[in-house]
């Protein structure tokens, strides 16, 4: 590189999200507690620790905010999406995955989330970030 080249770097962060559904078809939401989207309906997930695999942060983070419990290794990737202003915060990244749990499953809001809730697929609230088209593919509807 020249003295007279500059070269631009973008900060990118590292987010995994859950797709959390039933076998009847609803899917986990939490009311996000804080900016941006705060009392907004969104998709469990958050940022990817140091040293930690995205499928391993999408677990915790699931926990974290849910109360919702499953083993890493249950989560199946359905895509990443990146889209460049997909969050207002700046460049994320985020790697989704899907779990299927039983319906009774106990859900507890906590962390990040004010409330949590289980919605039908066909009659959600309006989401937060790109998260209803995160819903609306196919690898998510065919699920």
């Amino acid at each position: 590189m020249t003295d007279s080249e500059t070269e631009t770097f973008e900060t990118i962060r590292y987010t995994a999200d859950v797709v959390a559904v039933t076998p009847s078809g609803e899917v986990l939401l939490i009311e996000r507690d804080w900016p941006p989207y705060a009392g907004s309906w969104a998709l469990p997930g958050g940022h990817v620790d140091p040293g930690e695999t995205s499928r391993a942060a999408a677990a915790r983070e699931l926990a974290e905010e849910t109360g919702v419990h499953v083993r890493a290794e249950d989560l199946r990737p359905i895509g990443v999406w990146d889209t460049p202003d997909r969050d207002p915060r700046g460049r994320y990244v985020t790697v989704v995955y899907v779990v299927v749990v039983p319906a009774d499953t106990p859900i507890t809001a906590g962390d990040d989330a004010r409330t949590v809730r289980w919605w039908p697929l066909d009659d959600l609230p309006p989401l937060a970030f790109d998260h209803a088209d995160i819903l609306s593919a196919p690898t998510t509807a065919t699920t």
